[in-house]
């Protein structure tokens, strides 16, 4: 007979069984985010040593050189790198304050037999492939691009980024294809977030007296601005690796120009559009170059929005 108040044999193995099942469980977890870590490393490695003989025979001025001439075995980014920030920013300023009233909208305002059917066309949206968006943008919204350019340029022409001929596919066709693009990212995940606040923070506030306009202002929005600004830069990111469509309707110019009128390129769309006429190592290395370009500013991005989230919600946010 044992005694009372020992723990039997039993009840030891069962409690050590069940501590290295919890070792099993968390050592399975901790492998699989080591891996996605390895693959992130791989990547910038594999495409830092293709691209490295690039990057040695000119060093750092390929990030501020203009000219891009495989005949003559001349390679710079800077055209690309301005085409790919101008188009993304143009798209944030476009698709930013669409998304977050129509994230306001479907969270706070609509009646739920409204809310849905619309969210279930922005989620759509969101799958439909970029290569149908980038001939609808080809065929429709460049034509339409071209007559408001035409109209800009007439009234507003003495302007620098409304000036020079009207082309139809450029920087301002490239950024609007983009903001259609991210424009269901941005309102899927903020309204997500907005439901996601407590009742709490709306009845605290109408209790308050406050508005409806009021609760939303100064209640709700303020408690969801870092998952906002999260939202935000994931929709950043999805602007400045998209490569299809806007390939299509930017012009591939290898340029730069204030105007937005103008034909420019992107890196992702530089690759993409001459990756196939690489006819030496040097001209696929600075390719691949440009594309370990791109990696970096996206690194850069992240960083960067982890640092606004951190002062914006403070350390808890990057837990």
């Amino acid at each position: 007979m044992r005694r009372h108040g020992l723990p039997s044999v039993r009840t030891l193995l069962d409690f050590q069984g069940r501590r290295l099942a919890d070792f099993a469980f968390e050592l399975a977890l901790g492998g699989m985010a080591l891996v996605t870590v390895l693959l992130v490393l791989l990547l910038a490695v594999s495409m830092l040593r293709s691209g490295l003989s690039a990057l040695l025979a000119f060093g750092p001025p390929f990030l501020w050189t203009t000219e891009w001439n495989p005949v003559t075995h001349s390679f710079g980014v800077l055209p690309a790198i301005y085409g790919t920030l101008a188009t993304s920013f143009i798209a944030l300023l476009l698709a930013v304050p669409i998304g977050i009233c129509s994230a306001v909208f479907l969270a706070e305002i609509a009646p739920r037999w409204v809310a849905e059917p619309i969210s279930f066309l922005i989620e759509m949206l969101a799958s439909i492939p970029s290569v149908i968006l980038g001939l609808w943008g080809l065929f429709v919204l460049v034509p339409l691009v071209r007559e408001a350019e035409s109209f800009l340029g007439q009234a507003l022409g003495f302007v620098p980024i409304f000036s020079g001929p009207a082309y139809g596919v450029g920087l301002l066709s490239a950024g609007l294809i983009l903001a259609i693009m991210i424009l269901p990212i941005l309102t899927s995940v903020i309204r997500d977030i907005l439901k996601a606040v407590p009742m709490a923070q709306r009845e605290a506030m109408l209790a308050l007296g406050g508005t409806q306009w009021e609760t939303i202002a100064r209640a709700v929005l303020p408690y969801a601005r870092s998952g906002i600004v999260g939202a935000i830069i994931l929709a950043l990111g999805r602007a400045l690796g998209e490569t299809l469509a806007v390939s299509m309707v930017i012009g591939n110019t290898f340029q730069i120009s204030i105007s937005l009128f103008s034909p420019a390129t992107t890196l992702s769309s530089l690759i993409s559009t001459q990756f196939r006429e690489a006819d030496n190592q040097l001209y696929l290395s600075a390719l691949i170059a440009a594309g370990f370009v791109l990696f970096g500013i996206t690194a850069v991005v992240n960083v960067l929005a982890r640092l606004i989230l951190w002062r914006i919600g403070g350390p808890a946010v990057t837990r």
